[in-house]
Parts: structure tokens; C-alpha cells; sequence
């Protein structure tokens, strides 16, 4: 077994690994916003009651509870930020490993000597192309999405 397959399978094996942690990092990531938001808005319910009831409140307490009534939203929607990109990274990590499983069974078809390939294998090899272009450019439209967030953010 040559030195450069190996070479080639463990860092293809590295890169599998790598997006492996990558998305238990991001799913991890998931679980703790989907925890906050519920905290939010058992926070954002009570300060709303307070709000709502307390009608003989000084003017200064419903300012502070309508401060934090506001904190609260946009800590939500910032979060709510973080998940999409999360779930566009999720998407991107998906499509990665989607166009590393193509480009092996590619490989192993143009790896073939040509005069051996039969017409079957051919048009196999062109499905499989075919495929490998939708899927870069699926990863491409991802790629445009999160610039035109990232120019909208700022």
C-alpha cells in the first residue's frame, strides 16, 4: 500500500473527525440557546405581568422593567442570530461530507483504465459529476447567504 494513499486516507479521516467534533460543538451550541430562550421568556412573561399589574408602580420601577423588558428582546434576537448561522453552518457541514463521499466514488471510477470502464461506468461517472456540481453549488449559495447576512449586519 503506497505511502501517499495512506497519506491521503488519514487525512481524509482527519477531515471526517474534524467534522464530526465541528458538529457536536454546533448541536451542543443548539441546546444551550434553545435553554435560554426558554429562560428569556419565563423572564420576559414575569416582567410583562409586573408590567401590566402593577398600576400604582412609580414611574422610575416600570421604566427599569421596560429597560429590561428591551434587554431581554434583543438578547433574544441576537441569539436568534446565532442559531441561523448555526443552522447554515450545520447545512455546510452536511454538504461538505456529502461532496467528500461524491469525490471519492469519483475517484474510484476515473482511477479505472479507460479501455476497461464499460458504458455503465461511464455514465455512472458522469451522474456522479453531475451530482458533485450541484452540491458545490448548493455549498456556493450558502457561502453568498452568510455574506449578504454578514454586509445586512453591518
Amino acid at each position: 500500500y503506497p505511502t501517499w494513499k495512506r497519506t491521503l486516507t488519514r487525512r481524509a479521516r482527519e477531515a471526517q473527525m474534524k467534522r464530526f467534533c465541528k458538529a457536536q460543538a454546533i448541536q451542543r451550541r443548539l441546546e444551550e440557546i434553545e435553554v435560554t430562550f426558554r429562560e428569556l421568556e419565563q423572564q420576559g412573561i414575569k416582567l410583562e405581568k409586573l408590567l401590566r399589574d402593577e398600576d400604582g408602580t412609580p414611574a422610575d420601577q416600570k421604566t427599569q422593567w421596560m429597560n429590561q423588558l428591551l434587554y431581554l428582546v434583543q438578547k433574544k434576537n441576537s441569539l436568534m442570530s446565532e442559531e441561523s448561522d448555526l443552522m447554515i453552518a450545520v447545512q455546510e457541514l452536511k454538504l461538505e461530507e456529502q461532496q467528500w463521499q461524491l469525490d471519492q466514488k469519483l475517484r474510484c471510477y476515473m482511477n479505472r483504465e479507460e479501455s476497461l470502464k464499460t458504458p455503465e461506468d461511464r455514465t455512472a461517472e458522469q451522474e456522479i459529476l453531475v451530482q458533485l456540481l450541484e452540491v458545490v453549488n448548493k455549498r456556493n449559495v450558502l457561502i453568498h447567504i452568510q455574506e449578504e447576512k454578514r454586509l445586512s449586519e453591518l
